[in-house]
């Protein structure tokens, strides 16, 4: 069975349903946007919230997209860094418990956190604090023993966009994961951060990137375009691109092969996690060579699920459900 390595920020999300939009004025965060703030913000944030209703979960968009995949029967394994406290210790056990292989590193500072304020029509902003998940550089990805590596005997290389703001770390990743064959997807992440990195982002998926997820603002902020035609931009760049159109479902292109996926039909309670499960599914089907049309829908069953419950984990009872309607492979 093909192997998934995750790399990204290993975060723990805080997530707040909000009762009107007023509160994210208030704090100055854009509705939809992922905001980096420092510890300080971090406490504001969550000291305006205070009697707001609050749940954890282990979070970060590569590490939500692994667990979805160890979920389904896939072995996976995911690089981070987390500090040595009750929120540290909460995302290694999160990761363990659905059979995910960590490669932590771990810090003096604080696990870093996302406090996700979840709006009434369930889109969700992100303030985050990254704390530990800050320290993950390029040296940690140096083998301390030559004739070792990190990336050994793992076949995809899945990276959040969030991490792409660290250009020497990514570079290295996606330079290594090619020499040892493996095949390389990334996630866009956020508009915001696309297009305070275009430039670098081009570069890096026109040189060693395979698979590219983005939503319409992602893929509008990285080409300039409407979802159609960014999809066929991208398309040029890469051998697969993924444009998530939300409610509209998705479009895929491989070549001059186009495939649009509908939704499955659900009552949304928040979309956090929505891309990152759909990633999931999308690689399970792509690494047990499935056709790109059931990878796709295995991508937007997975969405629908995650986005009726708050956070992005789905509980026990409901991974059954889902794996019930995922093809023997």
């Amino acid at each position: 069975m093909k192997k998934i390595l995750g790399i990204g920020n290993a975060l723990v999300d805080i997530m707040i349903p909000l009762e009107s939009d007023t509160i994210l004025e208030m704090l100055e965060l854009p509705k939809g946007s992922m905001q980096l703030v420092d510890k300080e913000r971090s406490n504001q944030v969550l000291s305006a919230m205070s009697g707001y209703r609050k749940s954890l979960s282990a979070g970060g968009s590569a590490a939500n997209t692994i667990h979805g995949l160890a979920m389904l029967g896939a072995k996976t394994g995911y690089i981070g860094v987390i500090g040595e406290d009750e929120l540290g210790g909460f995302f290694v056990r999160d990761l363990i418990q659905a059979g995910v292989d960590p490669h932590m590193i771990h810090s003096s500072q604080e696990t870093g956190r996302a406090v996700a304020l979840v709006s009434p029509d369930s889109e969700r902003t992100f303030a985050t604090f990254l704390g530990a998940a800050l320290e993950l550089s390029a040296e940690n990805l140096q083998p301390r023993d030559p004739q070792t590596s990190i990336f050994q005997g793992y076949s995809y290389l899945h990276i959040e966009g969030y991490l792409v703001q660290n250009h020497e770390l990514i570079r290295l990743a996606v330079k290594m994961a090619r020499e040892h064959g493996l095949t390389v997807s990334l996630d866009m992440a956020s508009y915001n951060v696309v297009e305070a990195n275009r430039d670098f982002l081009l570069s890096i998926i026109t040189e060693y990137v395979d698979i590219v997820f983005a939503n319409e603002d992602e893929a509008r902020a990285l080409t300039g375009l409407e979802p159609g035609d960014a999809l066929d931009a991208i398309s040029k760049l890469v051998k697969i691109a993924v444009v998530k159109t939300g409610s509209s479902g998705s479009m895929i292109k491989s070549g001059n092969d186009r495939y649009d996926i509908g939704i499955i039909e659900v009552n949304p309670i928040d979309t956090t996690g929505a891309g990152d499960l759909y990633a999931s599914g999308f690689l399970y089907g792509h690494s047990n060579d499935l056709p790109l049309t059931r990878c796709g829908m295995l991508g937007a069953l997975l969405a629908g699920n995650v986005i009726e419950f708050m956070g992005s984990k789905m509980p026990a009872e409901r991974w059954e459900h889902v794996r019930t309607r995922v093809e023997p492979v």
